[in-house]
């Protein structure tokens, strides 16, 4: 007769590291689908007529949907658990990769984005829960940044697909789409896969549980705690800033600095390949230090000159990009944690949710503000003084982060701190 008083062990480490290197895949294949625009963004306006408004559309469409879903699809993570949310979000940013690559038509591709933000950002939300399933303690930061790394991985590869898939260019703006529809597929592979890990670990192991989830009640919204609304708002800086740049960045390296395709790939991935290093690094050192909101005064210091220093070419390009690779990866490694030891574990895909929905506002509002700037400006190859306005843009959301920064900073060293 079996002990039901016997306690079931604990996952192994390996198998836990093992799970986290399989969903993190997911992300991995949807980061490339998001990042496979820019480098081609100016054979969308040479061949295809683009404008920049509408390019920067393109990435508004993605935030957009964005919003309107992952407030819903957190709850669905509360409710579904992460098994079942992985694989029907990852399956929808696969499809939305397909779609992208069928049409020329403006109109199928502003579909294509929509449903990727549908899917892509309740992936990261489902993602980021099954990690503080799998990861307690002083390991979740950790755990979360070395996640970041592999799904960067993935914006990495993007930015150097004009030189590792030369021949893809060649051939004008499908063949890229293709190739990022394939890559794409990781979504829904590594959701399964992932799944089918911890069905399995269920039968033999302990594992954390998010609990039962709340009925939505709209002022519960407002119930999340200030510290919990200076991450948000810190978010909303470092992102609002940093991925409608990254919208342009491969055009503007090439238009602005006359830099080959392949160069200006290269240099864009410096940015991703920095955070890959660094973002594990700040979570070990915020597991073992804490100090969270001077690490984001840091970060939003380096921030704030770096555009400058690229819009009046006052140093090599180098330097500002591995800045900005450093600020990057403050957020995953520094913020995303905390709000796991602030908000309780139930809650949690709501509030992942709610954050990086209000993320997603600015990066719309962005990404549309910068692409009419562009075309107000005109901002070009002939006149790549265009881009300025652009960059003072970014340069003031840097300056917003120091004080979201030093708000946090006041409210966690406070009385109720």
């Amino acid at each position: 007769m079996t002990d039901t008083n016997v306690p079931t062990p604990q996952p192994s480490p390996a198998y836990r590291w093992l799970v986290l290197i399989v969903i993190s895949l997911a992300t991995f294949g949807n980061y490339y689908i998001y990042d496979s625009i820019a480098p081609i963004a100016d054979i969308l306006k040479s061949d295809l007529g683009f404008t920049d408004e509408n390019i920067g559309s393109l990435y508004s469409m993605y935030s957009i949907a964005a919003v309107m879903i992952l407030l819903f699809g957190g709850m669905i993570v509360d409710r579904w658990g992460t098994v079942k949310s992985t694989i029907l979000f990852g399956a929808i940013c696969s499809v939305a990769a397909v779609l992208n690559a069928v049409s020329s038509e403006l109109w199928v591709m502003l579909t294509a984005r929509f449903l990727l933000g549908v899917g892509a950002e309740p992936l990261i939300v489902a993602v980021t829960c099954a990690l503080a399933k799998w990861f307690k303690g002083k390991e979740l930061a950790f755990a979360m940044g070395v996640s970041l790394t592999i799904a960067r991985l993935g914006s990495y590869t993007a930015d150097l697909s004009p030189t590792w898939a030369g021949a893809a260019y060649e051939g004008g703006w499908q063949p890229p789409m293709v190739v990022a529809a394939v890559i794409g597929a990781l979504c829904i592979i590594s959701a399964i896969v992932y799944g089918i890990l911890e069905v399995a670990a269920k039968r033999r192991y302990t594992l954390g549980e998010a609990g039962e989830s709340d009925r939505l009640v709209i002022r519960d919204l407002f119930t999340f705690s200030r510290s919990f609304w200076f991450i948000t708002l810190l978010c909303v800086a470092f992102y609002a800033a940093i991925f409608p740049f990254r919208s342009f960045s491969i055009k503007y390296f090439i238009e602005a600095w006359g830099l080959a395709r392949d160069v200006a790939g290269q240099y864009n991935s410096v940015l991703p390949l920095a955070a890959m290093i660094a973002t594990p690094i700040f979570g070990l050192m915020c597991d073992k230090l804490g100090k969270r909101a001077l690490f984001m005064m840091f970060g939003s210091i380096l921030l704030m000159p770096v555009f400058l220093m690229m819009a009046y070419q006052a140093v090599p390009l180098t330097l500002p990009v591995i800045m900005m690779g450093i600020a990057f990866s403050l957020i995953p490694a520094v913020m995303w944690p905390s709000v796991a030891y602030i908000v309780e574990e139930r809650r949690l895909g709501t509030a992942y949710a709610l954050m990086f929905l209000i993320q997603q506002l600015g990066v719309a509002g962005m990404n549309w503000l910068v692409g009419r700037t562009n075309d107000t400006y005109a901002a070009s190859a002939a006149n790549p003084e265009g881009y300025i306005p652009m960059m003072w843009i970014f340069s003031v959301l840097g300056v917003l982060g120091l004080v979201f920064a030093v708000l946090l900073r006041r409210e966690e060293t406070g009385p109720r701190g």
